[in-house]
């Protein structure tokens, strides 16, 4: 198709080509931008959801304070920088710092693959602490999956947001991909 409208267009340029009828042919910018632009969400989407099947294969792995990797186990930050380091995506060890990654999206926004950010258990906390990753889409109930230092379930799970802790605590979204 992108061959076939270059062919048409460089024959518009040419001086001794026939102008065509007006309406034989449908402007190439529209045609251009639909092709750039549909198969990048595609792409976009495709890429989440295997990040986000990546995260879930690690369901179980032990929780570790300022562990990076499956066989030692992970912190909430080191988890999310195994997972998006492993598709290429620089994301720093620390929560503080990885709210301030990516671009901010609003919480009905949130889809497969951003970062989710809470602050820390204490009541009065207000600054980033704990962080994990989207597995749900706009519409649905919020759910992450992170790994969790809770004394009665700790290691990599997924928990929800509304309706627990987390609402109270919830900070923000990060979209990185």
């Amino acid at each position: 198709m992108t061959l076939l409208l270059g062919v048409l267009g460089w024959q518009q340029l040419r001086p001794d080509a026939p102008v065509p009828a007006s309406g034989d042919l449908p402007p190439v910018r529209a045609v251009v931008y639909r092709a750039a632009t549909a198969p990048r969400r595609h792409a976009d989407q495709g890429r989440a959801d295997q990040l986000v099947s990546f995260a879930l294969r690690q369901l179980g792995k032990a929780y570790c304070y300022a562990g990076t990797t499956p066989e030692g186990g992970f912190d909430c930050s080191g988890f999310l920088t195994y997972v998006y380091g492993q598709f290429g995506i620089d994301v720093p060890h620390s929560s503080a710092l990885q709210y301030k990654t990516g671009t901010a999206v609003a919480r009905p926004e949130a889809r497969k693959g951003d970062l989710i950010i809470f602050t820390g258990t204490a009541k009065d906390a207000t600054t980033p602490g704990h962080a994990g990753i989207v597995i749900s889409e706009p519409g649905q109930p919020l759910r992450f999956v992170h790994s969790s230092s809770s004394r009665r379930d700790p290691g990599v799970k997924i928990s929800q947001v509304d309706g627990t802790d987390y609402e109270r605590r919830f900070l923000g979204i990060r979209r990185v991909l």
